[in-house]
């Protein structure tokens, strides 16, 4: 699966924001996602889709290793990003991000799970508000086996 862009980090690093760099089933859930928030009249941004080992290190050592607070417990591989299932997204009012606004991301989510995506902002330990997957069944373990959605 090929990605469309040039890194987005600018170190060689894969952060990529393009739906298209999702698997295509998981980008379809996705598309939908954006489509029913648009009904509600919330809009949309994805500012992450497919990463790359190296950017998900450079993520897991933001508040650990690196400057920053802790922006994910995964390590490269052990994120759902990495495979391609997985996206963060964020709704824009008025042209920002309210980031403190937890009614609207928990809105957002609720959209997300009717559209048969998986909310991390329900998630027990470390519940991400921005966060979406769809693993269809299938662990990280079973990806590392080299199993992959059909």
């Amino acid at each position: 699966m090929p990605l469309r862009d040039k890194p987005l980090t600018g170190d060689g690093m894969i952060n990529s924001r393009k739906i298209d760099d999702l698997h295509p089933r998981v980008a379809v859930l996705c598309r939908a996602f954006i489509a029913a928030c648009a009904q509600q009249n919330i809009d949309i941004i994805i500012t992450s889709t497919y990463r790359d080992h190296e950017s998900q290190a450079a993520l897991y050592a933001q508040g650990r290793t690196a400057p920053g607070r802790k922006v994910t417990n995964a390590r490269p591989g052990q994120s759902w990003h990495n495979w391609r299932c997985a996206f963060d997204f964020a709704p824009i009012v008025n042209g920002k991000v309210p980031w403190n606004d937890a009614n609207l991301f928990t809105r957002c989510g609720k959209i997300a799970e009717s559209c048969e995506l998986e909310w991390a902002g329900r998630w027990k330990r470390f519940p991400e508000l921005a966060h979406c997957q769809a693993t269809f069944g299938l662990t990280l373990a079973d990806f590392r086996a080299g199993k992959t959605i059909a």
